[in-house]
């Protein structure tokens, strides 16, 4: 599930530096911040992490765009946060997220990177209206 040429990244949730969790660690080992980003989507507080799906309507969803370090290394490094984002599930299970292309605003560019976009019910959950997670914990 990798497109050769595409080694951008976008992350809005706990793999952001601020959040400085283990999963960033990893992140930063493998990839470069490029800069602060926005994609078009809307962010919903799922408890105890924020759940992005697809918007066409002009939400937007504040994260970070990453580039890998080394282009050889993508399939495996992306492969490892398929498993922590939950893609990688047995057969009688549901992929909690699933990886797919977005265009990414950074800055005055716009480029494709791979997003993990929830891939369950948002139904009764709290929108995060700023479509950032660092915002919304800071304030909640």
């Amino acid at each position: 599930m990798t497109t050769p040429g595409i080694y951008q990244l976008f992350v809005y949730g706990s793999l952001r530096s601020y959040f400085r969790s283990p999963a960033y660690d990893y992140i930063s080992r493998y990839f470069n911040l490029v800069s602060e980003a926005t994609a078009p989507g809307r962010m919903y507080d799922m408890g105890e992490y924020p759940a992005a799906i697809p918007a066409a309507d002009g939400s937007l969803i504040k994260g970070e765009l990453y580039t890998i370090k080394n282009g050889r290394e993508f399939a495996w490094a992306i492969c490892q946060l398929d498993d922590y984002e939950g893609v990688l599930v047995e057969p009688h299970e549901k992929p909690l997220y699933r990886r797919e292309i977005v265009q990414v605003q950074a800055g005055n560019i716009t480029v494709p990177a791979w997003i993990y976009w929830f891939n369950g019910d948002v139904s009764g959950k709290p929108l995060i209206p700023s479509g950032d997670t660092v915002f919304y914990q800071q304030n909640k």
